[in-house]
C-alpha cells in the first residue's frame, strides 16, 4: 500500500466534477491577453511531468527557456516523450548535478560533448554569475541543494519553488479545509536527507526547501503547494487509473461514497499559471490545488463513465467495508481519501489565494478526455522503453526491468477488485 505521502511524492517526483469545473478547457496554452514582455526562464529539472508542459507553454508565449539537469531521462531519447525535438531546439540546455558535493552521474551530456575540459562532469559553478527573470524550481526534495542552487542564482528577479501540499502538518490541517496560514510540518532531525521508510520526512523536508528559498530570495520567492498534479503526461498513474480502468467496462469498485470531497490540479494548468506568475513577477505562498469548489467523488466517477463510453457500472463499497477488509488505509485507491479522521480537510483547501493570482481551471471532462487520447500511445511507449532497457542490460550483463509495463502503476489489481465487489454483494445477500 502506498501514503498519501507516498502518492503525492510520486507526483512531485515524477519518477477530478462537470458540475464544479472552471470556465478554462482549452488543451493548448493560454496567452494572457495582449503580449507578455519576453522573460529569461530558468527550469531546474524541465524534462520529467510538470517540467515539459512549463517548457511548452513558456516558449509558446514568447519566452527564453533554459533547462538545467544531468541529462539522464535525454540520453534515452525513447524516455524524452515529454519534450518533442522540435520544442527542445527552442531550449537551452545547461548539464549538471544540483548537489554541490557530487558530480553529475555522466561524464558527457545528451550531445556527446564533455561536460568539463578535463571531462569530468560540472556541477551548480555553471549557473555562477548566470541572471534570470525567474527560476523554476520542480526538482528540490531537499534544502541543502535548494539552498546551493538559489545562493548560486540570486542575481535573478524571482525563484519559484515547486513545494507540495505535503508541506503541510497533518494534525494542523482543520476538518473544514485549511489554507496558506496553516501550520508547516517540522523534522526532528532538519539535516536528514532521506525521505524515510514511509517518506515520512518529505513533507518536513518540503517545508525546509521553502525556508531555504526565502532565506536566498527574500521578498523575491514565490511557493507553489500543488496537490495531486493530474492529466496527460502523468507517470503515476494515480489518476489515470480511474478513466483507464472505466474504459476496461464490467463493475468497477468505486470507493466511499458519492458525496466525498475531491481536489486536484491539472498538470496544463498548472503550468500555464507558473508562466503567468512569472509574467507577473507574483511573490507569496501559494497552494495550487481546485476546482474553486471541492468536487464530488461521485461526479469525478461519473465523468469517466460517460467519456470512456464502455458500459461500466460503478460499484459503491462504501469505507467502513474497506477497512473492515484491509482496503481501507490510505492510498488503497488513488487520488481518492476518506474524509474522516486526520484526512477530513485534505480534500477541502481554500482555494482563493491561487485563483486570485491568476489561477484558472479546466473542466474535470477536459482532463479525463485528454487522459483517454494519450494514455494508449503512452503504453505502447511503456512497452517500447522497457524492450530497450532489457536489451540493454542483458547486452551490459545487468539485470533486465522488473515489472510488467502494460500493467496500471496504481490502483487495485484486476483480481483483488473482483474479489472485493463479489465479497461485499455476497454480504448483503
Amino acid at each position: 500500500m502506498f501514503s498519501r505521502r507516498d502518492l503525492l511524492r510520486a507526483t512531485a517526483i515524477g519518477l477530478a466534477a462537470a458540475a464544479c469545473s472552471s470556465p478554462s478547457s482549452s488543451t493548448k496554452p493560454v496567452a494572457p491577453k495582449g503580449p507578455p514582455t519576453p522573460k529569461r526562464i530558468l527550469i531546474l529539472g524541465g524534462t520529467g511531468f510538470l517540467g515539459p508542459k512549463t517548457v511548452e507553454v513558456a516558449v509558446a508565449r514568447g519566452h527564453q527557456v533554459t533547462i538545467f539537469n544531468r541529462g539522464k531521462r535525454e540520453k534515452i531519447q525513447s524516455l524524452d516523450q515529454q519534450v518533442s525535438p522540435e520544442l527542445a531546439s527552442k531550449v537551452e540546455h545547461l548539464y549538471g548535478n544540483r548537489d554541490p558535493e557530487l558530480p553529475a552521474d555522466d561524464e558527457k551530456g545528451p550531445d556527446g560533448k564533455l561536460l568539463r575540459p578535463d571531462g569530468s562532469p560540472k556541477g551548480l559553478e555553471q549557473l555562477a554569475g548566470k541572471t534570470f527573470d525567474a527560476v523554476i524550481d520542480n526538482s528540490g526534495y531537499f534544502p541543502r541543494h535548494v539552498a546551493a542552487s538559489a545562493n548560486a542564482l540570486k542575481s535573478s528577479s524571482q525563484y519559484i519553488f515547486i513545494s507540495s501540499i505535503s508541506a503541510y502538518d497533518e494534525p494542523s490541517i482543520p476538518p473544514g479545509g485549511g489554507n496558506e496560514d496553516t501550520k508547516l510540518a517540522t523534522l526532528a532531525d532538519p539535516a536528514v536527507e532521506t525521505m524515510g521508510d514511509q517518506f515520512q520526512n518529505y513533507g518536513g523536508l518540503k517545508a525546509l526547501c521553502e525556508k531555504a528559498t526565502h532565506a536566498a530570495f527574500p521578498g523575491k520567492a514565490t511557493i507553489v503547494r500543488p496537490g495531486y498534479i493530474v492529466g496527460p503526461g502523468d507517470p503515476t498513474d494515480r489518476f489515470t487509473y480511474w478513466p483507464m480502468r472505466i474504459k476496461q467496462g464490467g463493475d468497477v469498485l468505486a470507493p466511499g461514497a458519492a458525496d466525498d470531497p475531491l481536489q486536484w490540479i491539472d498538470v496544463r494548468d498548472l503550468a500555464e499559471w507558473l508562466v503567468t506568475l512569472v509574467e507577473n513577477q507574483t511573490f507569496g505562498d501559494f497552494n495550487a490545488i481546485g476546482p474553486a469548489t471541492p468536487a464530488r467523488w461521485g461526479d469525478v466517477l461519473q465523468t469517466c463513465v460517460d467519456a470512456a463510453g464502455s458500459g461500466a457500472k460503478l460499484a459503491w463499497i462504501p469505507t467502513s467495508f474497506l477497512e473492515a477488509n484491509e482496503m481501507g488505509e490510505d492510498g488503497a485507491f488513488p487520488i481518492w481519501t476518506a474524509p474522516i479522521g486526520k484526512y477530513a480537510g485534505f480534500h477541502r483547501w481554500n482555494p482563493k489565494r491561487p485563483m486570485a493570482a491568476g489561477l484558472h481551471y479546466r473542466s474535470i471532462k477536459d482532463t479525463v478526455t485528454a487522459l483517454l487520447a494519450w494514455y494508449p500511445k503512452e503504453l505502447e511507449r511503456r512497452v517500447r522503453v522497457t524492450k530497450e532497457l532489457t536489451a540493454k542490460a542483458e547486452a551490459e550483463g545487468k539485470p533486465a526491468p522488473k515489472g510488467d509495463p502494460t500493467a496500471m502503476r496504481a490502483g487495485p489489481k484486476p483480481d483483488a477488485e473482483a474479489a472485493l465487489i463479489a465479497k461485499y454483494r455476497a454480504s448483503k445477500q
